[in-house]
């Protein structure tokens, strides 16, 4: 028996090589490799339903990706140093993968450094998302069942306080921003009226462009009667004399309208002086102001009640699909796989280089 296997480790050495490494291997998934246990957890991102003033489609279209972008973010800060800086101050990670497991799956030093502790953790806790499904799958190992459930729903806890934590600090400060902007556009809108009712009360004049509209009016009145008199004097004057009193008394109604007219678009337009249509152009220009800065001032409440009705939507529930598992029995490692699949490649390694072998000493033959 023992001329046997030294004849067939000196023929094919490669093969009994192999054969080591899978026994060794193999006695170390199987005998030596420390058990683990595995809590799983499968959640979602959800938000209030608040219902926004504006619909579009672009809404409808960039909802679900927006979902999975908060997924995408909360997977990242679960997997983060920032997380696993809190893991080991509340639950002593350093201690507890440093006092379980074997020589080649603990962690080694409880001093590393939290480059190489964020290296080990990686291998530990398992974070996939489920793009179909638009869900969060947690696997945590762990060498006792409370430290890996501990662990698992201190991971849900902290990830929900850090996604409200984020969509709080964005909202607050949109909601200060426009704050800021109401006292501004406020305090414009006040000046603004303020300036125009100034205005009227120096001028007497509630609305100058009404007041001019009338006046436009009265001139134009006057002008229809003035017409009528001076139809009404050619009448006459073509069968009485000029001295005539019917005809004398046309003149004087003739030139009293033409003064008339002449006060009426003195008052409208003048070279110089407050004349109606300067008083109207400067009114229609504080009006204008006023209706600008009120809009403004509108658009603004609007804008400052959706951006509140987004900051109550920025906030993130995390809804648990299945709770963290209280593990009752070890799951990893998975020593029939781990085993199977290392054999595997080692036998494909194997016969490769015995392929590699035989076509040596053919082309020496």
């Amino acid at each position: 028996m023992r001329v046997s296997i030294t004849r067939f480790v000196k023929k094919s050495p490669q093969w009994a090589v192999a054969f080591i490494a899978i026994a060794l291997v193999s006695f170390y998934w199987f005998v030596w490799a420390e058990e683990r246990y595995v809590s799983r957890a499968t959640v979602v991102l959800e938000s209030p339903q608040i219902a926004t003033p504006e619909f579009s489609l672009s809404s409808l279209m960039g909802g679900g990706s927006g979902n999975t972008h908060d997924l995408l973010l909360l997977r990242e800060h679960l997997l983060s140093v920032d997380m696993l800086r809190l893991l080991d101050e509340q639950l002593g990670i350093r201690q507890h993968y440093n006092e379980h497991g074997d020589i080649f799956a603990k962690l080694r030093d409880p001093n590393v450094p939290i480059e190489d502790l964020h290296k080990y953790y990686l291998r530990r806790v398992n974070v996939e998302l489920d793009e179909y499904a638009g869900v969060l799958n947690i696997h945590v190992q762990g060498y006792t069942p409370e430290f890996a459930h501990d662990m698992a729903s201190l991971l849900l806890e902290a990830g929900e306080d850090h996604m409200n934590a984020m969509g709080h600090r964005l909202a607050e400060e949109q909601v200060r921003f426009l704050e800021q902007q109401m006292v501004r556009l406020e305090e414009r809108f006040r000046d603004t009226r303020s300036e125009l009712l100034d205005f009227q009360n120096e001028y007497g004049l509630v609305s100058p462009t009404s007041t001019v509209e009338s006046i436009n009016q009265v001139v134009a009145t006057l002008e229809g009667d003035l017409a009528r008199l001076q139809a009404q004097r050619n009448a006459l004057a073509s069968f009485q004399s000029s001295q005539s009193s019917e005809l004398r008394q046309v003149e004087r109604s003739i030139a009293a309208l033409r003064d008339q007219i002449v006060e009426q678009r003195d008052r409208l337009a003048q070279a110089a002086g407050n004349s109606l249509n300067r008083i109207s152009a400067e009114y229609e220009t504080l009006e204008l102001q006023a209706q600008f800065a009120q809009e403004t001032y509108s658009s603004a409440l609007a804008a400052l009640e959706n951006t509140r009705l987004e900051a109550a939507r920025q906030l993130k529930q995390v809804s648990v699909l299945q709770s963290p598992l209280f593990p009752e029995y070890p799951t990893e490692p998975n020593r029939l796989y781990n085993s199977s699949v290392f054999a595997i490649i080692t036998i494909f390694l194997a016969f490769i280089l015995s392929m590699i072998i035989m076509i040596v000493k053919d082309h020496r033959d």
